[in-house]
This record gives C-alpha cells, structure tokens and sequence, in this order.
C-alpha cells in the first residue's frame, strides 16, 4: 500500500502543478472587430502603430487585418461637415426653386382667371320687338291669289 499512497500523492501534485499553470497563463485576448475599432480612434492608430512596426507579424495578425478594414471604411464615408453644407444647398435651391415655380403659377392664373367684380358695367337693353309690317303692303295671306284668264 504504500506505493499506493506515494501514487495518489504523486497524482495529485501533479493535478494541483497542473491547475495552477492553467489558471496562472494569460487568456486570450479576442481580436478587436472592425466596429470597435471604427469607433475608437485612439485604440486604431494604436494599432496601425504596431503593425507597422513589425512588418512580418502585420500580415498574419487579424488585429492589423481588421484595423486596415478599418481604415478603408472611414475613408470610404464621406465628412459630416461636407454632407451638412451639401444638405443646406440642397435645401437652399430647393425652397428657391419652390418659389419661383409658386410666383409662374400665380401669374398664370392672374392671367387666365376672370375677376367679375373688375369687370366694366355694361346695361341690358331688353330685345327690341320684331319688325312689323307696313300698313301700305297688303297682307296676301288672307285671299288666295286671283287667276286670270286669257283667250287665245
């Protein structure tokens, strides 16, 4: 029995050597996303930094991959500045164009419309009676014409 015990000791120091290494060894740090990096510019100049100064880890670290992706990203989008003063033009010449388009309607319709109360006064004269017959020409209507006879 005794190897039995010195076995069981020996095992259980070397679990305990074991489990002590395991926890005292430095986790995995996840490599940082193209979002957190996006966001943080401090983290990704800190990076880009590195990377460039270690050329040969720079192309197999997703640290420096990702911060790269990073870079394109921001570039790609265009300034907040530049797309307010583009906004405000935009709404500039639209109100212009608004107006303008508002004032050609009201002339056309200023033309084209009737004011009646603008109007001139013009009086109505009742229809005059139609034209009636002479007393000296005589009214056929009445006796049917006479037929005359001639000899020959």
């Amino acid at each position: 029995m005794p190897i039995a015990n010195k076995f069981m000791v020996a095992c259980g120091c070397l679990g305990a050597v074991i489990l002590a290494t395991a926890a005292c060894s430095p986790r995995r740090i996840p490599p940082l996303t193209v979002a957190d990096l996006m966001e943080d510019r401090v983290l990704l100049d800190g990076v880009l930094m590195k990377c460039n100064q270690n050329q040969t880890k720079a192309r197999t670290d997703s640290d420096c991959l990702n911060a790269r992706i990073a870079i394109e990203r921001l570039a790609s989008q265009s300034d907040p500045v530049k797309e307010a003063k583009r906004a405000e033009d935009f709404e500039r010449s639209r109100d212009q164009l608004r107006t303008n388009q508002e004032k050609q309607r009201k002339e056309q319709d200023a033309k084209t419309k009737v004011d009646v109360y603008q109007l001139p006064l013009v009086p109505v004269d009742p229809t005059p009676p139609p034209p009636s017959q002479s007393p000296e020409a005589p009214d056929h209507s009445s006796n049917p014409p006479i037929v005359s006879q001639s000899t020959p």
